[in-house]
């Protein structure tokens, strides 16, 4: 399998993942496939191509900028990279559904937030934790 082929394959299955949890209901086996499911196989990839890439990549590491910009110029290094930003954000992006649930957060109110989280990560976390912090400072009767 090419780069190419494990970027299409990972993003492919990531957004599959998003979808479900947007749309569908968050039935406790659509909840234990996301989580234990495709992030467990999006995390053993990201394990293997960093067990295979990260100590051949000349130069590469955590500790410089250069080190990073080092590893991400290997496609190995670039597509670990990637499944590494698909799996944690599908993972908070799951935590923000079933707490923005318990919480009794409209799902027309979580979409948007689960959008800007899979697009941009800590942003969408943020507007969520913005939300619920309104939301719970609200009294009872201004939040139905």
């Amino acid at each position: 399998m090419s780069f190419a082929q494990g970027f299409s394959i990972a993003s492919t299955a990531a957004m599959a993942g998003w979808l479900a949890l947007l749309l569908l209901p968050r039935w406790p086996v659509l909840v234990s496939a996301l989580r234990y499911g495709l992030i467990g196989a999006l995390s053993v990839a990201y394990a293997v191509l960093i067990m295979i890439f990260f100590f051949r990549v000349e130069g590469g590491g955590f500790n410089t900028i250069g080190e990073v910009r080092a590893l991400f110029m290997s496609d190995g290094g670039l597509l670990a990279g990637w499944i590494h930003y698909l799996a944690f954000d599908l993972f908070v992006g799951m935590w923000i559904a079933q707490e923005a649930d318990r919480i009794g957060m409209s799902r027309l109110l979580q979409a948007p937030i689960l959008i800007a989280t899979f697009m941009f990560g800590p942003i969408g976390l943020l507007i969520y934790l913005a939300s619920r912090t309104t939301l719970t400072l609200l009294p009872s009767t201004a939040r139905s």
